[in-house]
């Protein structure tokens, strides 16, 4: 017989946060008002992709960043920066 400990798995849902170990709960809360098509767009990339809809926005995010020039880039993440110290 194999005495070794089994890990137990903890019951519920594992944190889905963009980082190891990090929970959505935890996160600052966003609230905006957009058009319905884009509301709508959303719900849909959502379903398709199976991403919650936080990952599909910080992916848009991400993906309109890189496509600015790259003074605008650096500019972009010296604010950033200046404001997540001020916190």
């Amino acid at each position: 017989m194999d005495n070794r400990v089994k890990e137990r798995r903890r019951a519920g849902r594992p944190p889905a946060g963009a980082k190891e170990g990090e929970k959505v709960k935890d996160y600052p809360q966003l609230s905006i008002r957009v058009p319905l098509e884009f509301k709508v767009r959303l719900n849909a990339l959502s379903a398709v992709t199976g991403l919650a809809q936080w990952r599909v926005i910080v992916e848009a995010i991400n993906c309109f960043f890189h496509d600015l020039p790259p003074n605008d880039r650096e500019l972009v993440d010296g604010l950033s920066e200046r404001l997540r110290r001020a916190g």
